[in-house]
Order: structure tokens, then C-alpha cells, then sequence
């Protein structure tokens, strides 16, 4: 019973930080599942974290649609061209050894998250709105988010806010909102790889599952104060990746 407990926590954490970050949780859920919960398997951790985390983002999703925080003109044109990506990276992944995969995974933490704290030009633009210029920057930056996330077993969702925010300038707020159509997507085209080969612990799913739906509730009046603070969220979203990346390479 512990492990599902343990999964549970695990769950209600990720649950908070997809709905304001959109990307925390996708990063987290695996680390939680091999060195909390104690699953032995790296590819059935990693499948089973990105089918969980598919489901709560869903449900973070819904709460930010209702928010009029997700610009879905934009957030459908990265995700849609990103399926593709998440799809050959999560076929990709499967040939890859578990402990280097991790290693990857790790390095790719890192990188992203020192990118989250270089100096932004300004708190960007909350009217942003898709253009046909738009696309042509949106879609390849989306192909090669999916692959990531694929390949990593991931929402991907610290790789998309950014992404977001480079293409288009939106706030970080509308970038964490939006981020959950592509992880959501992403999480279920990865998962749905790894349930075809097996690679699934159903009831930990179930647990992180329920778990993500407390965390979600929790999260949203903070979502609120996060707008106007948009350094400050920046810069702990970031250390708490490295801090996870570090722990995962000193294991």
C-alpha cells in the first residue's frame, strides 16, 4: 500500500506545479516514481509517469481554459506539430538504456533551466494573437519539442512554456496555460507507445492520477498570484529543475 500512497503525494505535487507552471510536474513524475516510490523499471516508470501526467494536464487544462488563460490559437498549432515528434521519440527512447536515458534526460533539465534564467526583455505581451509569420516559427519549434518529450517520456511542458514565449512574446501565465494542450497531447501519444509495449504499472498510474486532481484544485488560486509575479516564478521553476537534474546525475 505504501508505494500507492507514496504515489499519490507524488500525484498532488505534479498536479500543482503542471497547473502553474505547466511543465514541473512532466519533470518531476518519473525521478518521483524510481527514487520515492521505488519502481525498479526505468521505461515503465517513464510510461507510466507520461499517461498520469497526461491526465493531469488535462484537468489542469480544463481550469485554465475557464481562467481565459490558454491562447489555443497558438497552443494547437505547437502541439499538433509536435505528435509527430512525441511519437518517433517515444519509439526512439525504447531502444535507449534506462540509466542513460536518465543521464539525458538530466543534462536536458539543466540546459532548459538555465535558459529560464537568462533575462527576459520584458513580461510579454497578454494580447498575443497567431499569424500566418506566427506559424512558420511556432511549428518547428513545436516538431522538436515533441521529439524531446517523446524521447524522455515527458509532457515536455519545461521545454514548451519557453518555446512559447520565444515564438510569440506571451506572458509567462498564458505560456504556462497554454503549454498544457502540447503536454497533454504529447503525454498521451508517448504513453499510448509504452502501453502498446507493456510498459504501464496501472496502479501507480491510478494514484498519481488521483492525487494530481488534489494538487490541480490547490494550485489554482495561486495561479492567480503567479501573474504578477513573473520573475520570481520564473526563477524558482528553474532551480527546482536543476536541483532535480542534479540529484538524478549524483544517483
Amino acid at each position: 500500500m505504501e508505494p500507492l500512497v507514496l504515489a499519490c503525494l507524488g500525484g498532488a505535487l505534479i498536479g500543482l506545479l503542471l497547473t502553474l507552471f505547466g511543465g514541473g510536474g512532466s519533470v518531476l513524475a518519473t525521478p518521483w516514481l524510481i527514487y520515492v516510490v521505488g519502481m525498479a523499471d526505468v521505461h515503465a516508470a517513464i510510461g507510466t509517469s507520461a499517461a498520469a501526467v497526461a491526465v493531469n494536464a488535462a484537468t489542469g487544462l480544463a481550469a485554465q481554459a475557464r481562467a481565459g488563460r490558454v491562447k489555443w490559437p497558438c497552443a494547437s498549432v505547437f502541439a499538433l506539430s509536435g505528435l509527430a515528434g512525441a511519437l518517433g521519440g517515444a519509439q526512439l527512447a525504447k531502444q535507449v538504456d534506462g540509466q542513460a536515458l536518465l543521464f539525458w534526460f538530466a543534462l536536458a533539465m539543466i540546459a532548459i533551466a538555465l535558459s529560464m534564467l537568462l533575462p527576459k526583455k520584458g513580461k510579454g505581451d497578454p494580447g498575443v494573437h497567431l499569424t500566418g509569420p506566427l506559424v512558420f516559427k511556432l511549428a518547428p519549434v513545436g516538431l522538436l519539442t515533441g521529439l524531446a518529450a517523446g524521447f524522455f517520456g515527458i509532457g515536455g511542458g519545461f521545454l514548451i512554456a519557453p518555446g512559447l514565449m520565444a515564438a510569440t512574446g506571451m506572458t509567462l501565465a498564458n505560456a504556462g496555460a497554454s503549454s498544457l494542450v502540447s503536454v497533454t497531447l504529447f503525454g498521451t501519444a508517448t504513453s499510448a507507445s509504452y502501453a502498446a509495449s507493456g510498459q504501464i504499472a496501472w496502479p501507480l498510474f491510478g494514484a498519481l492520477v488521483v492525487g494530481g486532481a488534489v494538487g490541480t484544485l490547490a494550485a489554482l488560486p495561486l495561479a492567480q498570484r503567479l501573474e504578477s509575479r513573473v520573475k520570481l516564478a520564473r526563477t524558482v521553476f528553474a532551480v527546482m529543475v536543476i536541483a532535480v537534474a542534479v540529484f538524478i546525475l549524483t544517483k
